[in-house]
């Protein structure tokens, strides 16, 4: 960093090493039971890790003993290190001459609560203090934290006490703001740098749909919000964000694992810290969740937790950044020499000894619990021939960060105190011992390092997980970043590169409809409005076309349709104004008045299929056709049923007949619309200039039931008035209802293929035409031979003329004559019969006894 930004980095120093070291007297009102690394020195330099860590994945029932914390070692080492450093800058007669560093290191937990315990605890000094002897020196510089949200806690409570805070792996951009935290530096680039970067591979990779899991705290909520508007920049489209932490249940673990499983992502980024991710990736290892491409931010693609054969079969192929790898040739010697044996009271060398070694040690004055079945120790392991890669110390990174951090406390304090830079170099940047291969460290105004990252993939080799470093991008100071990425030597778990998911994001001919329940970015790609030129260089506008009122064939198939309803109304009058008439008598006035209002509602059914179809006239014009023909065809089967019955079949029957004929179908409709209702549709098939609107009968099965029950009524009626049709000639209506019911019939049989066949707009014109035909059919073949009598023939409106008819009205039966019979009407008024159809007969013949031609047998009425 400048000159200036580094003096006043050192006044910082200064400010809290003079406060820190002229107090006359200790007070201890309070303690902390934690555990510390120490060592006493004129200054001292604190620091917070998260050694132990504690998992909770289920809601405590108290009825087991809570999951024991874990021991991470590669924290562990981060410790190490910088004791390391305090010990070799001790040792250096260059840096900081005759004068001494101490440290003391506290554990963590990875939780704020127990980090900002910890910050307390360091600021307050030292707990147990000989009240005889003098005060030890307190906390000058703090090095502290690996997670965002702890930093947070720790800068925000020692920062007005002008305390130096370096954080070796908190990235947050938020602790950049210097209103806030003043005192706050790193050695790890800020997230507003990795979200660029991140963005960067999603842009170079071509991934355009992705989804994301987020740490529940700080820093996973900064960093992919930060990620979000960096990559929609791109056009690319976040489609879930997930939260994860350590301390979620289960439960929760599996909300965000379904999550996944219903998402059609195949690119999912990992903003997270190992602790809070690694549940989450047993759970996705344990329902064998592949196919996924993962990207992973600094925090958790080099931990050892994760990086297993194990993880590998859905995590293989991650790709993400890292901090550059550095070495410490002098660690591993330092590391090696760690023994529980040179001072049993050191804290986490005992757990330590028992991960590298695989045994308990047994110490002078320690007692082992009774109940612990671990192997004990010789006494004669060593760790110097350890192949564990806790000792390699040639791909350093954070550790490195925690290296750097010491150093630049050490070379604060040595221009602080001797008013000069190490080796009396007058620069403008801070450089540190050619030890760190030359590399320059500085802050920028917001206390945050150059910032610089490999990309590194996940590949298994010779059955271990290995971080193989593929590319590297780097920041300049204006901004701009430069990648560089060997694609060809890239491990895709995938077994090839992830293009892009199941949502193009590129709509050729077709236009982007938002996904409902989705961020406003996710989107279909259906049919546009528009079409291209000849040239394919410019977008005309498609016509839409719909049957409409004011065109020639919608003004014909309108005045049709209200000249039958006129001529339906027209019938109903002179059926009222005649109603008194034999004809009309004898053809049932009320069920023919019900026909006829039937009727005049079918003829204005076609109005409805006319115009711009909209939700409402959709639903309308299937179901009110339905309705109105079930209730046209049920008066006509009602009519033909009185007939055959010989009018046995009373006015109360009759309206049972029709009423719950027409019932059946107001169900259907019901269900219909209930179940999967007609709506308006676009269709795009006929053409790329047109686009036809219409309305989808939404269930084919319902259209086609409704359709059918009309043709089991209109069946029914055909079969029972073909029946009847050898009744007497004088007004007999058996044969006008048979043939209007051919007519019928042959209508909707013809319109299926017509219909199905019909391009556009003209299959509504189909079903409009068979409307008026069929109802036109019944309209002329029922009401127009008794119009004709009443109006050119009235001599045969009489009752002489309708004998029969007048004789059926007064008598209990009917005699129905069978094809081969003979029929006679006598003066009398009996029938000459071939067959009695009486039972039993007035004159005692039994039903069906056959007459001679020469002496019939007669059946009196």
């Amino acid at each position: 960093f400048n000159s200036v930004k580094f003096n006043k980095f050192c006044i910082l120093l200064f400010l809290c090493v003079l406060s820190t070291n002229t107090v006359s007297g200790c007070e201890l009102f309070g303690r902390f039971d934690m555990p510390s690394l120490f060592k006493e020195g004129d200054i001292m330099i604190g620091g917070i890790f998260p050694i132990l860590i504690k998992q909770i994945l289920s809601t405590s029932t108290f009825d087991k003993e809570p999951p024991k914390v874990q021991f991470d070692l590669r924290i562990y080492r981060w410790t190490q290190a910088m004791i390391f450093a305090i010990e070799e800058i001790n040792n250096d007669p260059a840096l900081l001459p005759n004068i001494s560093l101490g440290y003391r290191i506290l554990n963590s937990c990875a939780s704020p609560t127990n980090a900002l315990r910890a910050a307390l605890t360091l600021a307050s000094g030292a707990e147990e203090v000989d009240v005889s002897s003098h005060c030890p020196p307190a906390i000058s510089a703090l090095i502290a934290e690996s997670g965002s949200s702890q930093s947070i806690a720790v800068a925000g409570i020692l920062g007005p006490f002008h305390m130096p805070i370096i954080s070796y792996f908190s990235t947050c951009a938020c602790l950049s703001d210097r209103t806030k935290y003043p005192t706050f530096f790193r050695t790890i680039p800020s997230d507003y740098f990795q979200a660029k970067a991140l963005a960067a591979l999603v842009k170079h990779f071509g991934w355009q749909w992705i989804g994301a899991i987020q740490s529940d705290n700080d820093y996973g909520r900064n960093g992919i919000l930060a990620f979000k508007e960096e990559v929609e920049k791109f056009g690319v489209c976040v489609a879930f964000v997930a939260s994860v932490l350590r301390t979620y249940t289960r439960d929760e673990f599996l909300e965000v694992v379904e999550i996944i499983k219903q998402s059609s992502v195949k690119v999912i980024l990992a903003f997270s810290v190992d602790g809070d991710f690694y549940p989450l990736m047993q759970e996705i290892v344990n329902q064998n969740i592949t196919g996924i491409q993962w990207i992973s931010c600094v925090a958790w693609i080099t931990s050892s937790r994760p990086s297993t054969p194990e993880m590998y079969r859905s995590f293989g192929g991650t790709v993400g950044f890292v901090m550059q790898k550095m070495a410490i040739p002098k660690l591993n010697h330092f590391l090696t020499s760690i023994s529980p044996y040179i001072d049993p009271n050191v804290p986490f060398v005992k757990d330590f000894w028992e991960i590298i070694v695989g045994c308990t040690p047994v110490l002078p004055g320690v007692h082992a619990a009774t109940e612990d079945t671990t192997k004990r120790c010789t006494g004669n392991e060593t760790l110097m021939n350890s192949e564990n890669d806790f000792f390699n110390v040639t791909e350093l990174r954070v550790t490195y960060n925690v290296y750097k951090a010491v150093y630049a406390i050490a070379h604060a304090l040595h221009q602080l105190v001797f008013c000069q830079p190490v080796g009396a170099q007058t620069v403008k940047r801070l450089h540190l011992k050619a030890t760190i291969f030359g590399d320059e460290v500085f802050f920028d105004e917001n206390g945050d390092p150059p910032a610089s990252y490999d990309v590194i993939n996940w590949q298994l080799i010779n059955g271990k997980v290995q971080h193989v470093t593929l590319g590297h991008l780097t920041f300049a100071a204006n901004g701009d970043y430069k990648l560089s990425i060997e694609e060809e030597k890239i491990v895709w778990r995938t077994g090839k590169k992830v293009i892009m998911s199941s949502l193009y994001f590129t709509c050729i001919g077709t236009r982007k409809a938002q996904i409902r329940g989705k961020p406003i970015c996710c989107f279909d790609c259906v049919p546009c409005e528009y079409w291209s030129n000849e040239r394919k260089d410019d977008c005309i506008p498609r016509t839409i076309e719909f049957l409409k009122y004011h065109e020639p064939m919608g003004i014909a198939l309108t005045l049709v349709s209200l000249l039958g309803a006129s001529l339906s109304l027209a019938t109903m009058v002179v059926f009222i104004n005649y109603r008194e008439t034999p004809v009309i008598k004898a053809s049932n006035f009320e069920l023919s008045s019900l026909l006829l209002f039937s009727l005049f509602l079918c003829f204005l059914c076609p109005l409805t299929f006319l115009g711009r179809p909209t939700v409402w006239t959709c639903m309308l014009r299937h179901t009110a056709f339905g309705v109105t023909f079930a209730l046209c065809i049920s008066c006509v089967l009602g009519k033909t049923i009185v007939v055959v019955t010989a009018f046995k079949f009373g006015h109360t029957q009759q309206r049972i007949i029709i009423c719950s004929c027409t019932l059946i179908q107001i169900v259907i409709c019901v269900l219909w619309l209930s179940l999967n209702p007609p709506y308006p549709h676009m269709l795009f098939t006929y053409s790329n200039k047109i686009i036809v609107l219409e309305c989808n009968t939404g269930s084919q099965a319902s259209f086609y039931a409704v359709l059918g029950y009309i043709g089991v009524l209109a069946i029914i009626c055909l079969i029972l008035a073909f029946m009847a049709r050898k009744l007497p000639d004088n007004f007999n209506e058996a044969k006008l209802i048979t043939f209007s019911l051919l007519i019928f019939c042959a209508v909707w049989i013809t319109f299926i293929p017509a219909y199905i066949s019909s391009p556009g707009k003209f299959t509504v014109a189909v079903e409009i035409f068979a409307i008026l035909s069929s109802a036109f059919g019944l309209l002329s073949s029922i009401f127009a031979p008794k119009c004709y009598i009443i109006f050119l023939k009235p001599e045969k409106n009489t009752k002489k003329h309708g004998f029969i008819i007048n004789l059926c009205s007064t008598v209990e039966c009917w005699l129905v004559l069978m094809p081969h019979s003979k029929k006679v009407l006598h003066q009398t008024g009996v029938f000459l019969c071939g067959v009695c159809m009486f039972s039993p007969c007035l004159h005692g013949f039994p039903l069906g006894t056959p007459a001679s031609s020469h002496c019939p047998k007669t059946c009196s009425l």
